[in-house]
């Protein structure tokens, strides 16, 4: 049997600390980098491997947390080099006090999944080359392809001890947005790991209300807190907190029953000692927890659109930008129109083509409570981080708004880039998966999400499976692109067979040749048909709109059988345009 599993039956398992914080303490320079110095002072770092172990730890990370191609610029015999070394001074270190050592690895950025598990699998594989039994992936914001990893590492080695360990801000959610007990729950019931936890960016309170605020019987548990906050000093950061107040908390932590307990950033010898004193003491041993269930406030707002979509009766949706300035007079008036019209929702896109407009979703808000009419915010990745993301749902919960539609935003236009600095925290199918979670955990009702479908891609596989993937991370429903083309309808077809989610069939209303030309050669997504741009030669205003209502009220009858409503674009704030094409579709006879 491995020798991690026969150490968790009687006590916790105590790893050591933050290598990299206690190395820039003792040596004065960055914690970042230290990994070389497995190559430069092996001696140093296994000084520090013993430091750690004299004070109690009975497992050890090695100083490989940064040792991938990407932070070494793709030099892969230096990463295994770095690997070689971490292995052979940990495992040397570790031998006269009998403590367990762990391959350490952490995160991979920038990334697509398959090129991360590609990459994980090619450090995990030097590991085992070089006699690694154990192993602890740290810091992790998402579990994307770290079964297929543990699986690899399994087929290889005999026997292995496999932790998967994630960072968890103080609200309960990683970075890319997953919400902190669904990812441990996930991950555990893979079947692939012998434990998983959470590492770094809280201290040892924070960390034990997280674990309070979680239902995780079953789950054989690691965790390992910061010693506390950071303060930086002439740009470099250190970790002030008393060793003994981190040790209480980390005992009762393990009091839970939490069988493997230690510390992360700013944790240094003296926090490993302090908390294994403090393990051996009867108050600290085995004290039930009382899991503290969070329980949001009940109101409930209903969705006049969402009840009849999932009723089967078609809706109608309609875009109008928002303003590019604050006067909302003339923006009400459009918004009024549409109402009247007869559509079911209004949405409002989020700075369109990446120029600053009136806020979406304080837009949103507006018309739903001056107008009554119901709205639908979009919100794009481009512009927030996670922290002004939750902030805004909030927001748009507590007013009453209960559809969203979430994509990841055009992007800055060459030009104004040196000044306008795009933020992509996360993609449009992250942004659902924390939307949807959120729902579960924060909010009174949760929020109806909605994304975005292009029919009119010419690789329209690919707009599948990423479609695909949004309904697994809690979309309900799509909004496609315009249908301007025969390819177009095909697709729709071919996403209402393969898509288990609402779609709402996309019609923009032509209005001129010169409109028609520009969108076919500049505007992304769209196509439209040679048939339907030489129809336009020649006509005025007047018939151009006429041939408009026509033609959307065609493509309406045409689409009719494969979508679950329609979702019309305003183009020029001709909201007059748009009523009479609503006004076409519910008169056409094959509308129904």
């Amino acid at each position: 049997m491995n020798k991690v599993k026969e150490l968790i039956k009687n006590e916790p398992l105590l790893f050591d600390g933050g290598m990299g914080t206690y190395f820039s303490v003792k040596e004065h320079l960055p914690g970042f980098g230290c990994e070389l110095v497995n190559l430069s002072q092996p001696a140093l770092i296994g000084a520090i491997h013993r430091e750690y172990m004299e004070a109690g730890s009975r497992a050890i990370k090695t100083n490989t947390f940064a040792a991938n191609r990407i932070i070494f610029q793709h030099d892969g015999e230096m990463v295994k080099r770095i690997v070689r070394s971490g292995m052979r001074i940990a495992v040397k270190a570790a031998a006269p006090f009998g403590a367990a050592v762990f391959a350490d690895i952490g995160p991979v950025t920038g990334l697509h999944r398959k090129e991360t598990i590609e990459e994980f699998k090619f450090i995990t594989g030097e590991f085992i080359r070089q006699g690694a039994e154990n192993f602890l992936f740290e810091t992790l914001s998402d579990n994307d392809g770290i079964r297929e990893v543990a699986e690899f590492i399994r087929e290889q080695a005999e026997d292995p001890f496999i932790i998967a360990s994630f960072a968890l801000l103080p609200e309960g959610y990683t970075r890319d947005g997953r919400f902190g007990e669904e990812l441990l729950k996930e991950t555990w019931e893979t079947g692939a790991f012998d434990a998983v936890g959470l590492n770094c960016i809280c201290g040892v309170r924070q960390m034990k209300k997280l674990i309070d605020r979680m239902d995780l019987d079953g789950i054989s548990l690691s965790v390992m807190p910061n010693s506390g906050y950071p303060i930086v000093i002439d740009n470099r950061t250190f970790y002030d907190s008393d060793p003994v107040y981190f040790g209480k908390g980390l005992a009762k932590l393990a009091g839970y029953g939490i069988p493997i307990v230690g510390g992360c950033c700013g944790t240094t010898p003296r926090h490993i000692e302090a908390t294994k004193n403090l393990l051996n003491q009867p108050a600290h041993k085995k004290k039930k927890k009382t899991a503290k269930v969070f329980r949001p406030l009940q109101f409930s707002v209903s969705s006049p659109f969402w009840d009849k979509l999932t009723t089967g009766e078609k809706v109608i949706a309609v875009e109008l930008d928002p303003p590019e300035n604050a006067d909302l007079q003339r923006y009400l008036e459009h918004a009024q129109e549409i109402q009247e019209s007869g559509a079911d929702i209004m949405t409002i896109a989020d700075c369109p083509v990446a120029r600053a407009r009136m806020d979406s979703s304080l837009l949103a808000c507006i018309v739903k409570d001056r107008i009554g009419l119901e709205t639908i915010p979009h919100l794009t990745c481009r512009d927030r981080n996670l922290n002004a993301t939750k902030a805004l749902l909030l927001g748009l919960s507590a007013d009453g708004v209960r559809n969203v539609l979430v994509v990841t935003g055009d992007p800055i236009p060459t030009a104004e880039r040196d000044e306008v600095k795009s933020v992509y925290q996360f993609n449009s199918r992250k942004m659902a998966a924390f939307i949807h979670s959120l729902g579960k955990t924060s909010l009174p009702q949760p929020f109806h999400i909605f994304g975005a479908l292009n029919i009119n891609a010419i690789n329209f596989d690919v707009q599948l499976n990423i479609a695909k993937r949004k309904i697994e991370n809690g979309m309900a429903g799509m909004l496609t692109q315009p249908v301007l083309t025969e390819k177009g309808l095909e697709n729709l077809k071919r996403a209402r067979r393969e898509l288990d989610c609402y779609i709402l069939g996309g019609i923009i209303p032509i209005v001129s040749e010169k409109n028609a030309r520009f969108m076919e050669n500049e505007i992304t997504g769209i196509n439209i048909s040679p048939e339907i741009i030489e129809s336009y030669v020649g006509l005025d205003r007047d018939e151009s709109e006429d041939l408009a209502v026509r033609l959307s009220a065609e493509i309406a009858a045409d689409m009719k059988p494969y979508v679950d409503g329609y979702y019309l674009i305003t183009p020029f704030s001709r909201t007059g345009l748009i009523r009479r094409i609503i006004a076409e579709i519910k008169a056409h006879p094959n509308q129904g």
